[in-house]
């Protein structure tokens, strides 16, 4: 078995949210049958399937408020206030997903895009590895 692998970079400084589907799409159209593993190898960052353009970013954003509101409870306190809520956010958003890939395509269910989370205001320099295993 052969894993091919690339690694996108991604600029959170003006969004906590960023959309990977046309991307990740783009570099699996030509491998045929296999699996998409997802990969941010960050402390403070997770990917997740969700519906976009529905409402669903600010009822993401607000769920993450009430569980990990951006105050100065966190024990793990340098970096910006709130910053321990990002070192939690893993626990609720992994930092790793798989996506089955059939003829190309991600086998995605209509309404799924594949986002990355990044609520951490100290470091947009982001990078998300696509991993790809052939079937």
């Amino acid at each position: 078995m052969r894993m091919d692998t690339t690694v996108l970079r991604v600029d959170t400084a003006r969004r906590w949210l960023a959309d990977l589907t046309g991307d990740a799409a783009a570099w699996c159209r030509e491998r045929g049958d296999g699996i998409l593993h997802v990969f941010v190898p960050h402390a403070t960052a997770g990917v997740a399937l969700i519906e976009l353009g529905s409402g669903t970013e600010d009822d993401l954003a607000e769920a993450l408020g009430r569980l990990l509101p951006r105050d100065d409870r966190w024990r793990h306190a340098h970096g910006s206030p709130g910053h321990g809520a990002d070192h939690v956010l893993p626990a609720f958003v992994s930092p790793s997903l798989s996506v089955p890939v059939l003829g190309g395509r991600l086998a995605l269910g209509t309404w799924q895009s594949l986002v990355l989370v990044d609520t951490n205001r100290d470091n947009p320099d982001r990078q998300v590895r696509l991993s790809f295993l052939a079937g």
